[in-house]
């Protein structure tokens, strides 16, 4: 919702694969063909499953089994595409052979401890996922030992495990400014963000708790991508991309992917950012205080970008003290004040 709260022209490459798309046929098996042989290759994911935030394509594409593919993909010996997925025998595999292994259309089936494209710190190892994580060693060992699709499995966790650590010292930082009254500018002192509300857009509900942030016990702030300072901005972009990149990097043995390519290098980069910000903030906040300097905040951020298209803006102006969840209760996982825990 923090991206397609924006003007329709901004986020034609999220609606025209978040729409119907996302129900049909033809996504995949491509109308006017209609092919399974066509839906079979994987270039059929890239129109949707890439990007900086949701990186599939690219994961795979740079892995050794990204490569295998390429390099043979139009020899019918290595990969017979006319033969149903459940009897494929490909030299190598492709994203419809683990995603919807045996011709299974449940894409998320065969995935593990997904936990929101790797955006939150998760204990992987807990009970909750066993049978997750054991039903993906299992498509791993179609090619490879199941000690060697454990141990890949492991390293993922311990990529994700580090990358927690980077995105919770990144958004501590950001905190800390924050209920020191030095975040510039602060929730206040902005345009509404997409639900309607002027709550600390790092505030996660629980995790974040008190009038200190804004909002009542256990409401949550909403991630912004514009009307937002820049350290609030560099924490959003440490985990919406970076540590999506590095989940995804290590799910597909991409580990260039998860480590160079903006994954972890990124992260550490990011959290330098945050601390750069940071000290710039606290450092100007010194000189004012000692200088008699009463800085007020520019008035373009309570105006903020496309003011008249932005759905918080309408919302104030149109329903006066609701918000989205007010207005749209349901269904549940917009709700992030009063959908159940489970």
């Amino acid at each position: 919702a923090w991206s397609i709260e924006r003007p329709p022209g901004d986020t034609a490459g999220c609606t025209f694969c978040h729409t119907s798309s996302e129900e049909r046929c033809s996504t995949c098996h491509q109308r006017h063909q209609f092919d399974p042989a066509v839906a079979r290759h994987s270039e059929q994911c890239k129109a949707c499953h890439w990007g900086k935030d949701h990186r599939d394509w690219e994961a795979y594409d740079i892995s050794i089994h990204g490569v295998v593919y390429q390099v043979n993909k139009w020899n019918p010996q290595e990969f017979d595409f006319s033969k149903k997925l459940a009897d494929a025998d490909y030299v190598g595999p492709t994203c419809q052979y683990c995603h919807l292994r045996g011709g299974h259309h449940n894409v998320q089936r065969l995935s593990t401890v997904y936990t929101s494209m790797g955006m939150s710190n998760a204990d992987r190892g807990a009970p909750l996922w066993k049978e997750k994580r054991e039903t993906w060693v299992s498509v791993c060992d179609d090619c490879h030992s199941p000690r060697f699709a454990r141990e890949n499995l492991q390293a993922m966790d311990e990529a994700c495990k580090d990358a927690g650590l980077k995105y919770t010292e990144t958004f501590k930082v950001a905190e800390n400014l924050m209920l020191d009254g030095m975040g510039e500018p602060m929730p206040k002192d902005l345009a509404p963000d997409w639900s309607g509300q002027h709550i600390w857009s790092l505030k996660i509900g629980a995790y974040h708790d008190g009038p200190e942030y804004g909002g009542a016990q256990g409401e949550s702030g909403e991630f912004r991508m514009s009307n937002c300072s820049d350290i609030e901005r560099i924490c959003f972009e440490s985990v919406g991309y970076w540590m999506t990149y590095i989940m995804k990097g290590m799910a597909h043995q991409s580990w260039n992917d998860a480590t160079y390519c903006d994954g972890s290098f990124g992260m550490d980069r990011w959290l330098v950012k945050a601390k750069a910000a940071s000290e710039q903030a606290r450092r100007f906040t010194a000189l004012e205080k000692k200088t008699g300097i009463n800085w007020v905040p520019s008035e373009f951020w309570r105006k903020g970008d496309y003011l008249e298209q932005l759905t918080g803006t309408r919302i104030v102006k149109e329903f006066p003290g609701k918000t989205i969840f007010d207005l749209c209760p349901e269904p549940g996982w917009l709700d992030t004040h009063h959908a159940p825990a489970e």
